[in-house]
């Protein structure tokens, strides 16, 4: 059996190496041929200049360089297609993710599961990190039908035919846990030891989160539409009981005044409601566009392997 390694690489220049040795001496010890692919998703340190040793100093090792920031999951999708493997294995370039535990991951594989994602006793994530981690395990539960017992991270192993399948996604908004689900409910977990961090800090800022929880939460469900229509629906319900409530009022009451700020609230309220489910429409709108108009998923600037450039 053939392992590939796939590991999009950010501001990782002095760990990244650190992470190669040990699948080489983990796969070393397994005895299961392997091939490393490592993405620069288009680092502003002296990332690449490392990958490009490595490639230099190691056969089985590829560079990807991007030509610009794409993200973590369009980067998993460029190293994912250079992959030539019966097992694909995807985790972090910080050496958080235990490379020398893969066995555990493809062990699932061999009981017979088709993707096998590791989950932590206890996380070394700063806490800002861990809400986020928590924001997307709600949001890929309620929009993308995960199972609630199943933990989802970036450490994880899959089979050919499953990558195959995600691979035939080449649209601009790329989200391989949408992509895995879509294509298999036979997934499990194991448990695996998560590090702390030895070097810099995560690559995921406030604005990196907010874009991935929203891609997630549009790209692979119409859920959003039907919450929409739901409190549409609500809130029309809500505004004709108001009404009903205000002329009783008025024919019980007769010294009542209508109440101008009463007004006011329900009109900014449900205008307010008006423009949100038109942005959210607006979105999707916005997504065919872009799709349509074949935006690329990634660029690959430059493609390193066996000492040649590509």
């Amino acid at each position: 059996m053939k392992v590939s390694f796939v590991i999009p690489c950010y501001r990782s220049a002095n760990t990244i190496a650190g992470v190669v040795d040990e699948i080489k001496n983990t796969m070393a010890t397994i005895g299961h041929e392997y091939e490393i692919v490592l993405v620069n998703d288009s680092s502003p340190d002296d990332t690449f200049s490392v990958i490009r040793e490595l490639v230099k100093a190691n056969e089985n090792v590829t560079g990807i360089d991007l030509a610009k920031n794409f993200g973590q999951h369009c980067a998993l999708m460029a190293g994912m297609r250079q992959t030539s493997g019966d097992v694909v294995v995807c985790l972090d370039d910080d050496g958080q993710t235990p490379a020398d535990e893969v066995g555990k991951l493809l062990n699932k594989l061999d009981e017979g599961f088709d993707v096998c994602y590791a989950s932590y006793g206890k996380k070394q994530h700063s806490g800002f990190r861990n809400f986020g981690s928590k924001i997307n395990e709600l949001m890929t539960r309620v929009m993308l039908g995960k199972p609630k017992e199943l933990y989802v991270s970036s450490y994880f192993a899959v089979k050919r035919f499953v990558v195959d399948d995600m691979l035939r996604y080449e649209q601009s908004y790329a989200y391989v846990i949408g992509l895995v689900l879509r294509a298999t409910k036979n997934v499990t977990n194991v448990e695996v030891k998560h590090r702390a961090r030895t070097e810099g800090t995560s690559g995921y800022t406030l604005k990196k989160l907010f874009a991935l929880w929203f891609n997630g939460f549009t790209a692979f469900s119409i859920k959003p539409l039907r919450i929409a229509t739901f409190i549409g629906c609500m809130c029309a319900g809500t505004g004709f009981l108001y009404g009903i409530y205000t002329i009783i009022k008025k024919l019980v009451l007769v010294d009542v005044q209508a109440g101008f700020s009463a007004l006011m609230s329900v009109l900014v309220f449900v205008g307010g409601m008006i423009m949100l489910m038109l942005g959210l429409i607006g979105e999707y709108v916005g997504r065919i566009y872009i799709c349509m108009n074949n935006s690329p998923q990634y660029v690959i600037r430059e493609i390193l392997a066996n000492d040649k450039e590509k």
